[in-house]
């Protein structure tokens, strides 16, 4: 018999207080490597470009011809910033916070000398305007550190909020009760599928409670789904028919905690428990180029079935938002009596 894993939730949580315990590096309050993060700087600074190019212009034209030069240098500038930030997120996250913010506007005076730098030996500016063009790049960069230091800062509690959310889907007394009842059921007839029932079940709540950090594998989530489905396979029979299409190379992708399983248990409770002959649920991952494909399908019993599942899908595009921005994908839907879900994230 297996070593029981009920108490190891336990002795996880003590593992997790006692590394809570421990000092801590600081965090990052801005990261820059991100994808969303790169476009919106870069069309700020273009758009402050833009109007501040405006003053002195006498027509149209004049005034793209200066806002071309300026953009030459403005967005090389931008773009040293962004990398300079983003190669030493490492070093800037071991700074205290006014450092770390200080670090930030001291790289964009940088930026800003280095854009006056390529108009001035360009010779399209003369003479050099040194002082104001780094105290501009310093301005430019302290609204883009406070930019996104408070999208950290929203960030967290947003996170926080949809885990608690879905913990309390994970642990709802029916799922508990059904899953006990049945264990209930077999441990005299089929003692061996109790004793299999119960460990998934443990194993499900281990995840479930453990401490996760901002992102999880996806190879991780595929356990945790395989483990609530094999619990509810228990529960429905025959009635619950899967198929799983799994590709290795998708397994490293980032995802938020809890992502994948509130999918599959839509799908169960949406598509298998309505109906008397039970659903056909399938789970797919595959990895295209530089993304991975995630999709989660089950059939339907009619319109109605899918209702119901809206503010779990919201849950999952928002967290998903979070973690990826505009790298990430998500799409949803009914089409044909099979409810899709797509989601697509950075490889």
């Amino acid at each position: 018999m297996k070593e029981p894993q009920i108490l190891s939730v336990f002795h996880n949580s003590a593992t997790a207080s006692a590394r809570n315990a421990a000092p801590q590096p600081v965090a990052l309050v801005f990261d820059a490597c991100h994808v969303g993060v790169v476009l919106r700087a870069v069309l700020f600074v273009q758009a402050v470009m833009a109007v501040a190019t405006m003053f002195g212009a006498l027509n149209l034209m004049d005034w793209l011809t200066r806002l071309s030069l300026v953009t030459g240098a403005a967005l090389p500038a931008t773009l040293l910033w962004l990398i300079l930030a983003c190669v030493f997120k490492t070093v800037l996250a071991r700074l205290p916070y006014p450092w770390q913010q200080l670090a930030g506007i001291a790289l964009g005076a940088l930026a800003g000398l280095y854009g006056c730098a390529m108009l001035a030996w360009s010779g399209l500016l003369q003479p050099a305007p040194w002082w104001g063009s780094a105290f501009a790049g310093a301005l430019l960069s302290a609204v883009l550190v406070a930019a996104l230091v408070l999208r950290a800062k929203g960030k967290a509690p947003a996170t926080t909020t949809a885990r608690l959310a879905e913990l309390q889907a994970r642990i709802r007394p029916h799922f508990l009760f059904n899953t006990l009842n049945s264990a209930i059921a077999l441990v005299r007839a089929e003692p061996g599928k109790a004793e299999v029932l119960l460990e998934d079940l443990s194993d499900l709540f281990r995840h479930a409670l453990m401490e996760q950090g901002e992102w999880v594998t996806l190879a991780q989530e595929i356990a945790m789904a395989q483990a609530y489905l094999a619990i509810e396979q228990v529960r429905f029979g025959e009635r619950l028919r899967i198929e799983w299409t799994l590709d290795a190379r998708a397994d490293a992708a980032r995802l938020p905690p809890l992502l994948l399983q509130p999918l599959v248990e839509n799908a169960v409770k949406h598509g298998v428990e309505p109906s008397a002959s039970g659903a056909d649920i399938r789970v797919s991952t595959e990895r295209r180029g530089s993304r991975v494909v995630i999709k989660v399908s089950n059939t339907t019993s009619g319109v109605n079935s899918a209702r119901g599942s809206g503010s779990a899908l919201d849950n999952v595009r928002e967290r998903l938002s979070l973690l990826h921005d505009v790298q990430a994908g998500f799409q949803s839907g009914l089409k044909d009596g099979v409810f899709r879900v797509r989601v697509e994230v950075p490889a």
